[in-house]
Formats: C-alpha cells, sequence, structure tokens
C-alpha cells in the first residue's frame, strides 16, 4: 500500500511541476504576516518551473510566467531569452524525480576532465620550456667549447640512460631495451654496484643476478678460468666462496698455518737440482736417478721415471746436471751431455733423448708450449715436438762465447719459439728462421750475471767493474722483446745482481737478488724502487713476488716471506744448505736447499760407505697453505710428527731435543 501511494504523489507532483499556471500576484501574498501554507506551497513549484526553463526550451503551445508577473504565452518569448539562475537543490531533486540514481555522476566525470586536461598542458609546457633550456644549455656549450674530448665509456652509457629516460616516464631497461643490450651495459659494473642495482626494482634485480655477468666476474677475477657458464648453477655464490677461500689463505700465509711436507728420495745420494711447475715437482741427484712428484695425486704412476738405456748401463752413473718441467713433459740433462726427456702421462722411458758434445750449461724448458732448449759451450740447440708428437730439431746456432744462461720467452708456442741467451758481456735472441742470433745488448768489460724474460720483456744485470764503477753501481736493463729497443734501467747497487724474477711476478714488477744482501722490487712504469728488504747476510740466490708478499731464498739456507707494503718479515724457515729454487702459486710454495759439495763422505770418516748422511743431501719442502688441506682438529705438522726432522723447531713450541728420547723422557704434546 505504501509504495502505491508513492507513486501516486510522485505523478501527481510532476503534474504539478509541468502544468500550465497563469502566474497572478495574490493579494493575500502582497500583504506582509497573511502567507499561508498554499503560498509557501506556490513559492516552491515555481523554483522549480523556472529550473526547467534553464535546463530544457519551453514546448510549443505552454505558456510560462515572468519573474514580474507578466505571462508569456506560446512561441517563447522573455522566458527563452533571459536565463534564470536557481538553486542546486533544485536540479538535484528534477534528477530524482527522473529516476537518476546518481545525479552526480556526470558532473564528477566531467571535472575529472576537465582536471585531467588540465594538467597534461601544464606539463606540456614545462617540458617543453625544459627542452628549451636545455637546446639553449646546449648551444651555448658548444660555442664555448668547439673541440670537445671524447667521453670515456661510463660517461657514455650515462647520457645513454638520460636520454631514454627523458623519452620514456618508466625507466628505459623495464619496457624500452632489450634484455642483452642492458646485461651488455651491466657487465661494466663492479660487484658492489651490481649490488646496488639489485635494489632498484625486480626487473634490475633479474639482470644484477643474471649468471654470466658473475660468471665473467669470477673468470677476471683469476677463478675457473678453464670452466664453463654451466658448470655451476649460481656463480655469485661460487665468486664468494672463492674470495672467502682466497682471504683465508691469504691469512695463513701471513701467520705460517698449513701443512709441511719433505720430498724424500730414499737412495742416500745429493740432491742436484729442482725444478717445479704448477703441481709438479721434478728432482735430480748425484746418483743419476730422477724423481718426479704430483702434489694433487701423490701415487701417481708416472711419478716414477727411468734412465735412457745407455746411461743405466754405465757404471758409475753420471749425475744429474739440470732439470726442468712444465705441465707436459720433464727434462734432464747429465754430466755426460746426454739429455733426456720424459712425458708426464705415462712416465716410464725417456720419449726423446740426445748427446751432446760437452758438458750441458745451461737447460731450459718453455712453462706452455713442449719446447727445449740446451746449451754445451757456445753450441746452442732448440728441439719442439710436431703435432704428431715426434721430436726433432728446429735450430741449431753458435755463439761467439760459452753459454751461462739461457731462457726461454713463454706466450710463444711450439710454432714460433724464442730464446734468449747470455754469453758473456752480450745478450741474444735465437729464433728458429732466422739466420742467426741477434744481439740485444753488448758492452765490453761489463758481464750479464743473470737473466729473465716474460712474454714482452727480457730483463738482464749487467755487472759494472773498473773504470766503470763510478757510474752508480750494478744496473738491471730492461729491452723489449718486439722492438730490441731498451725500455727501462734500474737498480744502483755496489754488488752483483745474483737472481732475477720477471716471468712469475706482475706484469709491471720487477723483482731480484744481489750479493749486498738484499732483495729489491722495482715498478717498471716509473722505473723506481718499490720495497728494500734487508734479507740474507749470504746473499740472495732465488726470489719470488706477487702483488703483496715477497719469497726470497739465501746462501745460508734461511727462506724468508716478507709484506711488501710494510717491508715486514712475515716469517722464515731454516735448512742447512743454500735456497736454489723458490717458487710459489696462491696456496703452496716449493723451495729446495741443493747442497754445494756433491760428493761428501758418510756419516763418519772412517765409514767406507759412500752413502752421504742425510743432513748433507739437501731437502725439498712442499708448503700447502689452502684451509682445506688442513688436518680435522687443526694440529700442527710437528705434534704429529716423530721429532727427527730438523724443521720442526722453527715452531714456537718448547720441544725435547731427539736424545731426550734415548734417555727415557717423553715430550709432551
Amino acid at each position: 500500500m505504501a509504495e502505491d501511494e508513492l507513486d501516486a504523489f510522485r505523478e501527481r507532483w510532476k503534474k504539478e511541476l509541468t502544468g500550465r499556471k497563469v502566474c497572478a500576484p495574490s493579494p493575500l501574498s502582497d500583504v506582509p504576516g497573511q502567507s499561508g501554507p498554499r503560498d509557501l506551497k506556490n513559492r516552491y513549484f515555481d523554483d522549480f518551473r523556472n529550473l526547467n526553463k534553464a535546463r530544457s526550451p519551453s514546448q510549443p503551445g505552454e505558456g510560462v510566467c515572468s519573474e514580474d508577473g507578466g505571462c508569456i504565452g506560446e512561441g517563447g518569448g522573455k522566458a527563452a531569452e533571459e536565463p534564470v539562475d536557481q538553486p542546486e537543490y533544485v536540479s538535484i531533486a528534477s534528477s530524482l524525480l527522473d529516476g537518476r540514481t546518481s545525479p552526480l555522476l556526470d558532473r564528477i566525470h566531467e571535472e575529472r576532465t576537465r582536471r585531467k586536461r588540465q594538467y597534461h598542458n601544464r606539463t606540456n609546457v614545462c617540458s617543453e620550456s625544459l627542452r628549451l633550456q636545455q637546446l639553449q644549455q646546449q648551444q651555448q656549450q658548444q660555442q664555448q667549447q668547439p673541440e670537445r674530448k671524447v667521453k670515456k665509456d661510463d660517461e657514455l652509457v650515462d647520457q645513454l640512460i638520460q636520454d631514454l629516460n627523458e623519452v620514456n616516464d618508466i625507466p628505459f631497461f623495464d619496457i624500452e631495451l632489450p634484455y642483452e643490450l642492458a646485461l651488455k651495459i651491466f657487465q661494466y659494473l663492479s660487484c658492489t654496484e651490481l649490488g646496488r642495482c639489485a635494489q632498484v626494482s625486480r626487473a634490475w634485480r633479474v639482470l644484477a643476478e643474471d649468471g654470466v655477468l658473475w660468471f665473467r666476474m669470477c673468470t677476471r677475477e683469476g677463478y675457473h678460468r678453464d670452466a664453463r657458464v654451466s658448470d655451476s648453477p649460481c656463480w655469485k655464490g661460487a665468486l664468494r666462496d672463492c674470495r672467502n677461500s682466497a682471504r683465508a689463505v691469504r691469512a695463513n700465509w701471513k701467520n705460517r698455518v698449513g701443512s709441511i711436507s719433505q720430498l724424500q728420495f730414499e737412495l742416500g745420494k745429493v740432491l742436484c737440482d729442482v725444478s717445479s711447475c704448477d703441481n709438479f715437482v721434478f728432482a735430480g741427484y748425484t746418483s743419476g736417478d730422477v724423481r718426479l712428484w704430483d702434489t694433487l695425486h701423490w701415487d701417481s704412476a708416472a711419478s716414477y721415471l727411468k734412465p735412457n738405456s745407455l746411461s743405466a748401463n754405465t757404471d758409475p752413473r753420471p749425475h744429474v746436471g739440470h732439470v726442468q718441467v712444465n705441465t707436459t713433459v720433464a727434462a734432464a740433462a747429465y754430466e755426460d751431455g746426454c739429455v733426456d726427456l720424459w712425458s708426464l702421462e705415462t712416465g716410464g722411458e725417456p720419449i726423446h733423448h740426445y748427446q751432446s758434445p760437452g758438458r750441458i750449461q745451461a737447460l731450459a724448458l718453455s712453462p706452455d708450449s713442449p719446447v727445449l732448449g740446451s746449451a754445451a759451450g757456445p753450441d746452442v740447440r732448440l728441439d719442439c715436438a710436431d703435432d704428431r708428437g715426434y721430436w726433432r730439431t728446429i735450430c741449431q746456432a753458435r755463439l761467439p762465447k760459452t753459454v751461462e744462461s739461457l731462457v726461454l720467452v713463454p706466450g710463444r708456442g711450439q710454432r714460433c719459439p724464442l730464446a734468449a741467451l747470455a754469453a758473456g758481456e752480450a745478450v741474444h735472441l735465437l729464433e728458429p728462421g732466422d739466420d742467426g742470433p741477434r744481439t740485444v745488448h753488448s758492452v765490453y768489460g761489463h758481464p750479464v750475471t743473470c737473466l729473465d724474460a716474460s712474454d714482452s720483456q727480457v730483463a738482464l744485470g749487467v755487472k759494472r767493474s773498473g773504470w766503470a764503477m763510478h757510474d752508480g753501481g750494478n744496473k738491471i736493463h730492461v729491452y723489449s722483446l718486439e722492438t730490441g729497443k731498451p725500455m727501462v734501467c734500474v737498480g744502483s747497487s755496489p754488488g752483483d745482481f745474483t737472481c732475477i724474477n720477471l716471468r712469475d711476478n706482475p706484469p709491471h714488477l720487477l723483482v731480484c737478488g744481489n750479493k749486498d744482501r738484499r732483495v729489491r722490487v722495482f715498478d717498471l712504469r716509473a722505473g723506481s724502487s718499490v720495497a728494500s728488504l734487508y734479507a740474507h747476510h749470504l746473499g740472495v740466490t732465488s726470489v719470488q713476488a706477487d702483488d703483496w708478499k715477497i719469497v726470497s731464498g739465501g746462501g745460508e739456507g734461511l727462506v724468508c716471506a716478507w709484506e711488501m707494503r710494510m717491508g715486514a718479515k712475515l716469517w722464515e724457515m731454516h735448512n742447512r744448505h743454500p735456497v736454489r729454487h723458490v717458487r710459489f702459486n696462491t696456496s703452496t710454495l716449493v723451495t729446495a736447499n741443493v747442497p754445494d759439495d756433491k760428493s761428501p763422505r758418510g756419516a763418519c770418516i772412517t765409514d767406507d760407505d759412500l752413502t752421504a748422511h742425510r743432513r748433507h743431501r739437501g731437502v725439498i719442502c712442499h708448503y700447502d697453505f689452502s684451509d682445506d688441506a688442513l688436518s680435522q682438529d687443526h694440529i700442527l705438522p710437528i705434534c704429529r710428527s716423530d721429532y727427527t726432522e730438523s724443521y720442526g723447531y722453527n715452531y714456537n713450541i718448547s720441544l725435547a731435543v731427539p736424545y731426550d728420547r734415548l734417555s727415557g723422557s717423553h715430550p709432551s704434546h
């Protein structure tokens, strides 16, 4: 019943609003104080009629009333010409009567459209003004700097990103730039910068954690150089583990924490020469035997090498004079002029053998290719393996003087080997295919005392004597292998230079040892001294350095490790004989103390046994500073020993002397 009454009320209200009425002033309405309810009702509906007149034109045939009381009939007239302002509630009521549930929806939509249009207009004006300002600034800069230098790579990348961001409101890595191009840009970032970029957005995080980026960064820092991208599921974690391991190994180096092994060859003969490369250690003895150790596979079958049949049947067998080893082959030269070459994969019998007319003074093996060089007196010979593995002589030459040092330049391969030779006062370069050796350095009366070569440079120590001693002392000259011209001259020492290491050091550093007891490090870029360390009181015999440490050996038997930047000694180890070989890599160190006397008597003077006592034989030490090589209980090697090794007493541990055990006392660990 209520709904029918509401509908009837609405119909009656519409009729009253749209009905025709003659608007005559009521006499009662003019009288103040006598207005009744009917007058109020008429005024209310008059407002609605005026609203209809303002919003829609009058229909023909309808008469309407004006505000001044005049009536306008059909055809419009005054009401059509003069719009009447009506209250807002009248329009809302009219909308409700028309059946619209949201009367303000159209107005809201119009207002939003107007505001958006106004915002875009303002934005366009601002962007246009900014663009004009940038154009003016660029024109001014071009006028002030007509010849502008080329920007660096990082500045060009920043400009590219800025230009792309000006075109697009959204960062270009998210929409416009292809993934491959974005990855190309990200590869120039460091580890810290990639971490910051990963916090920008999800898209940048995917780019910053790409496996190819971290694989390249890992190989760039020297880790897993032979690996492929598919070898690890997370190269970011692999790089983190490698850095942590390198940090631990560096701390072990400084604190002398690790395992020490003595490489013994129990035949009772004296050590003659030692060479090492990567995980291989090769040694020769006065008995004519040679021994190879693989520090990664101690039980390798290739470690036992046999001499050639001619040397094996000789009695007594000649001593081993020189040994050399690289990653594929090992070579030994005997006192009778024989040279043997073995394969590290198979071992056993030599794969190459030849006889020289005289004693071998110098033997060299290329560190990265199967090339062997030897010098007997003034005669030089180079042998190389062909593609099928057969060894043959590729070059022979004769120098004016006896060859004292021979070095094969690394990085040349077996196609074009290059040898550097020191003979008297001259240094020569020998290459197959040339008419003869070409001279790089030759100064009369100034003999060459030591020699070494890298892939692009050759360094030699020159002795100053006689009338030339006043010009600054002994020098080290560095020559370019490409041009043959001098690059830098360093050093000014009263003593003779005894050893130079240019091959195993960083590209810009040269480390050398001298008879004046000092180890010196030079920066070849500036020609200045980086470090000068008072090391060994009997002269320096062997030395090597990297970017932060130096390891040197002396004639008194000391092996010293130094911190380069501080110039402080980290630790030292002592053995009886002079240190003739020092070679280290990231986590291992190989040292060899080779006796000068190759024919000592036995343990007693009256003993007819010619077997040398242990203290006369020499010793080879292998140090491993890697954290994974330590024992599970972290017990020092000396605490697990039987107190017979001489190196055990260098630890800061109160140990009982060996004869205490004979008297019945037992030292406590």
